[in-house]
Order: C-alpha cells, then sequence, then structure tokens
C-alpha cells in the first residue's frame, strides 16, 4: 500500500513551496520520521519526514517544481519488504544543500571535489566556496610563467531560478526604496572599554554560561536603551497613523545556508547578555542547517546587521519594512584619535543608521547613534540605565 507524502502548512502567508533536493530517491528505504525532502519557502528551507517506513516508490515533484499546501510530493509503499542489511547495497551519497548546488554549477566543481562539513555530511555552500579558493596545484614560480593564453571556444552562461528567499529579499528592497523616505547617518565607537571587559570577564562568562560572550549582546543592550529613549526608531507606520511598540522585538542578520535571514530576538528587552548570545549562537546554527521556523522570522521592531563579519569597514543598511530603523555595524579597526589633546590608537568601528525620515526626524536619529555610542564607550551605562 502506497502512503502520499503531503506537502504541510508552513505558516499562514505561505501557499506554496519549491522543492529542493530530495534526499531520498526513487526506490531508496526510508525510516518513518527520516528526512526524505527539502522544501523552500520564502523564509527558510524545512524537511519533510516519512509518515510510515516503506520504499520510495514514485517521485512527483522534481527539484525546481512549484507544489502547493497539501499536493502530493511522492509516495512511499509501506508493504515493500526491507531490504536485508547484507544484501543492501548502499551508496553513501553526500546531501548536497540547494544554495550548494548553484555554487557548484557556478564554480564548475563536481561534488566529490568538495569536503562536506555540514550536519548529517551536508555539502553547503561555504565548502563549495572553500573548495573552488584552494588551487588545484601551486601557481607557477615567476621564471616558469608562461604568457596568458587566449580564450578559446564558446562562452557560456546559465540561467538559474531566482529562490523564494531571494525573490522575497528583492521584493522587499526594492519595497523599502520605493515606499520609505530612507536616510542614512554615521558615527564611530571606540570598542576599548567593551573589548577590556570582554577579556576580563570572558572566561568566567564561557565557563557558567557554556557560550562565549561576543559583541552582538552589547550592541543589543544598547539599541534598546537607544530606542526606549527616541521611541520613533521602534515605531512604524502603519495607514495615516504612527505605532508605537512598547516591546523590543530585535531581528539581528544570521548569514545562512540560502543567503542572510534575519530572525527576531522577542522581547528583548528581558534576555540577559547570556541568553541573547544562546539565542543568536541557535539562530546561526539552525539558519545554516535551513531549520528556523518561519515565525521566528516574522515580525520584529528593529534591526541590527553586522557586515563587520565579512571585513565591511562602511555601508549603508536597507529598512527591513515596516520597521523605521536599522543598525549597520562594522569592522573594528585600530585608527588614531585625537583623546585629550593627544592622538592615540583605538580599536574604532563605525556605526551607520539607516533610518524611514517620514517618521524620524534627522535629529532624533543623530542622537539615537550618540546614545548607543555613549553605551558602548561606558558599558556602565547598560547596568544602571543612565
Amino acid at each position: 500500500m502506497s502512503v502520499e507524502l503531503i506537502v504541510p502548512a508552513v505558516g499562514e502567508s505561505v501557499s506554496h513551496v519549491v522543492v529542493g533536493q530530495w534526499l531520498k530517491s526513487e526506490g531508496a528505504w526510508v525510516e518513518r520520521d527520516e528526512a526524505i525532502v527539502v522544501l523552500e519557502t520564502d523564509k527558510a528551507n524545512m524537511e519533510v519526514f516519512a509518515p510510515v517506513a516503506g520504499r520510495v516508490v514514485q517521485v512527483l515533484k522534481k527539484p525546481g517544481d512549484t507544489a502547493s499546501i497539501g499536493e502530493v510530493l511522492g509516495l512511499v509503499d509501506e508493504s515493500a519488504h526491507k531490504p536485508a542489511q547484507k544484501a543492501e547495497k548502499t551508496v553513501e551519497e553526500p546531501r548536497v544543500m540547494p544554495a550548494a548546488q548553484r555554487a557548484l554549477a557556478e564554480s564548475g566543481l563536481r561534488v566529490e571535489q568538495v569536503q562536506a562539513t555540514g550536519p548529517g555530511g551536508r555539502v553547503l555552500k561555504e565548502d563549495v566556496q572553500r573548495a573552488a579558493a584552494t588551487p588545484a596545484t601551486p601557481p607557477p614560480s615567476k621564471a616558469q610563467a608562461a604568457p596568458p593564453a587566449l580564450a578559446t571556444g564558446p562562452r557560456q552562461e546559465e540561467a538559474v531560478p531566482m529562490t523564494p528567499l531571494r525573490k522575497t529579499v528583492a521584493a522587499r528592497l526594492v519595497e523599502a526604496q520605493q515606499t520609505a523616505a530612507l536616510l542614512t547617518t554615521f558615527n564611530e565607537v571606540d570598542m576599548s572599554a567593551v573589548m577590556d571587559l570582554r577579556s576580563r570577564h570572558q572566561e568566567a562568562f564561557t565557563r557558567k554560561y557554556g557560550i562565549k560572550l561576543g559583541f552582538m549582546s552589547f550592541f543589543v543592550k544598547a539599541s534598546i536603551e537607544a530606542l526606549k529613549a527616541f521611541p520613533a526608531i521602534n515605531a512604524e507606520i502603519r495607514g495615516t497613523d504612527i505605532v508605537y511598540h512598547n516591546y523590543y522585538d530585535i531581528g539581528v542578520a544570521v548569514g545562512g545556508g540560502k543567503g542572510l535571514v534575519v530572525p527576531v530576538l522577542r522581547n528583548a528587552e528581558q534576555l540577559s547578555f547570556a541568553q541573547v548570545e544562546q539565542s543568536i549562537a541557535d539562530f546561526a546554527v539552525r539558519a545554516r542547517e535551513g531549520k528556523l521556523k518561519l515565525e521566528e522570522l516574522q515580525g520584529g521592531t528593529f534591526t541590527i546587521s553586522n557586515g563587520g563579519v565579512y571585513g565591511s569597514l562602511l555601508s549603508t543598511p536597507i529598512v527591513n519594512p515596516p520597521q523605521s530603523g536599522v543598525l549597520g555595524m562594522h569592522k573594528i579597526q585600530e585608527r588614531p584619535i585625537a583623546l585629550q589633546g593627544q592622538v592615540v590608537v583605538r580599536p574604532m568601528m563605525y556605526l551607520a543608521l539607516t533610518y524611514d525620515h517620514r517618521l524620524v526626524d534627522g535629529r532624533e536619529a543623530v542622537s539615537f547613534l550618540i546614545r548607543i555610542k555613549d553605551c558602548l564607550e561606558e558599558p556602565a551605562r547598560l547596568l544602571i540605565e543612565v
């Protein structure tokens, strides 16, 4: 008897999905509750699990196909006999995540040339990028260098459909540019005090909570203090009304297997430093595995994006509608500054606040960044709230 494998409900606003990768091919045996296929939505990846143990007898939706909620993806025959362990020849096939598949196509590499580092032996996009950046043979010495050869033969192009996530990101970025009056203001912060505080307490913090004390928790706490002082940056325009939020749901941009996603720290004002760090670390792991829940990516009253982890020195982040502000963190770089009449070298970071000028005045935006700067340069403010 064949059992249908159907597309489950994945969220109130999601009516269809895109089939990503089949983890089990036709003819393969699957155990009950074993992941069998990966689906892509405009928010995140999700795995569909086998409802029964049996053999996959038919795949009805191929990778790249669109399927509606409740539609049949394939059939599993639960009456099939499980093959004997000795007789069954298993071929270990690495699981290639959808983003990694596109990276393989772009780089021209074969999956056998890539070392998988993802959970369960999965090949991630980062694995492909690492393999593509590693030269197969050492470059020739200067004396042996040959003149560059002229390219011959056809020049190829490949059209790859945008993923649902990339489509959504593109649409929201265009929406933000077209509907909001976006403006960015900048400041810089001396990170010496935060770095010293982390250094002095890192060992005890890690021993107690099992996670390192990072910079993001300081920025989340400082942002909340600044948002309390300037509530318009934590508000949104809804029709002809301004809606002020008396809670602080902070979106934190993290890199995932499919690109940048922004999970939300709910009621972040109630979280401790350790809880902020643990939540962000959990988001990062599940983003790489495509296991973030849709509800974790929705909402948010303010966003923090850390381009510094990729080496960005300065940027102008784009607001995530309907929010009215986004804070951009950047690379910490030692620079000479004037301090009390002396030139000293300090670890400095540029900060950028992009805001909706329809709702936030320039004075408020500048004062917001100064408030964050004051909290970070004197972290005791975060404890005594002054």
